[in-house]
């Protein structure tokens, strides 16, 4: 059934010429792409096909969907099809839910800066809970896990961080026993963030030292070496934050609810409460207050703004895998977790009672 409230994409075809008129300089190719794919999605433009009932032959004209990853209409298909090849991956233990969030001040070199610095996010973030994990202090154990990348808040304004799924324990060195982690503790939280914190300044250096940082704007005096070295010196000492949350309640509650993180983007069309007069309202969450649901009205330049801070450049991969779950030796390497787990092999699945994973307002 189609929706009867506003969408993204009414935004972007009532207002968005005009954006595109006042801010043609600053526009990326990448944002064009995306905001022409919004408006033309479902829409003659795209051209159509007939669906028919196989039950009593009703016939309706549907029009094709645009199937970028920017458009809040186009995750579903995408999103039911990961889900289900990560069912047959679940493991039979406590499942931990970790989020790792790059400062303010690195994130605007970040969003001038997207792939190197996102994938440096990646990055760091891997090295930091591998490592924790193989120390014998810790847990002592190799570990697999899923990062998805975020690039937002509730507010729209850019924010990246990764969300990262964590199978509550691993192989031991010698790969003969699994060794899992403690009921509803994963890896102490402080130790995570000052390794994570130091291995990320680490990478960063090495990209500016190699030529690889760009800077415009108010970031461009950081081209010079000692001006990038004084800007991140209070970087160094601030606590960077790293959140663990509560572990799952069990495998199936992991599908449910990342189900509704892997493919989001920035908005989902039920956040939206209006579109008029040149605004537009919707619903957000504010954290720093109770988590108050609260209504935000901007205008509809600055949301078209805010939404196409986070479009991504062209082939980089927001959702990466590692440990056990890399994808050159996942089939192997999950199938010794089950032996020592002593978990049946996987049953082929039926998708034919798929659930529901649209993006719903939380």
């Amino acid at each position: 059934m189609a929706r009867s409230g506003p969408e993204v994409a009414d935004i972007f075809r009532r207002y968005g010429e005009a954006y595109r008129v006042q801010h043609d300089a600053s526009l990326s190719t990448a944002q064009r792409r995306v905001m022409t794919a919004i408006e033309l999605c479902r829409t003659a433009a795209l051209g159509g096909h007939i669906e028919q009932c196989d039950q009593c032959g009703h016939q309706r004209i549907a029009f094709n969907s645009c199937r970028d990853r920017h458009c809040p209409r186009c995750q579903s298909l995408a999103r039911a099809q990961w889900l289900e090849d990560r069912r047959a991956e679940l493991l039979d233990t406590q499942y931990f839910h970790v989020v790792f969030t790059l400062p303010g001040d690195i994130a605007a070199i970040a969003y001038q800066n997207k792939a190197l610095v996102y994938g440096l996010l990646f990055r760091a973030t891997a090295e930091t809970l591998r490592t924790i994990a193989a120390d014998p202090k810790h847990l002592g154990a190799e570990i697999g896990f899923f990062a998805v990348l975020h690039t937002w808040g509730q507010n729209l304004l850019h924010h990246p961080h990764l969300h990262c799924v964590v199978p509550g324990g691993g192989f031991s060195p010698d790969g003969t026993r699994w060794i899992a982690c403690k009921p509803g503790f994963f890896l102490p939280v402080r130790v995570l963030s000052r390794l994570f914190r130091r291995l990320f300044l680490e990478h960063l250096e090495k990209a500016f030292a190699a030529g690889q940082l760009k800077f415009f704007s108010s970031l461009q005096a950081l081209s010079e070496r000692d001006a990038f070295r004084r800007y991140l010196a209070p970087i160094r000492k601030a606590e960077w934050v790293i959140f663990a949350k509560p572990p799952f309640a069990g495998p199936e509650q992991v599908l449910d609810y990342v189900g509704r993180y892997t493919h989001r983007v920035a908005i989902s069309n039920n956040r939206l409460v209006a579109i008029e007069d040149g605004t537009v309202r919707f619903r957000w969450k504010d954290y720093r207050h109770g988590n108050r649901q609260k209504v935000m009205t901007i205008s509809a330049d600055e949301f078209m703004r805010r939404f196409l801070l986070h479009v991504l450049p062209d082939g980089f991969h927001r959702i990466r895998y590692y440990g056990f779950l890399g994808n050159r030796h996942r089939a192997q390497k999950l199938a010794h977790c089950r032996d020592l787990l002593g978990m049946p092999a996987p049953e082929a699945s039926n998708s034919c009672s798929a659930k529901d994973y649209r993006d719903r307002y939380e």
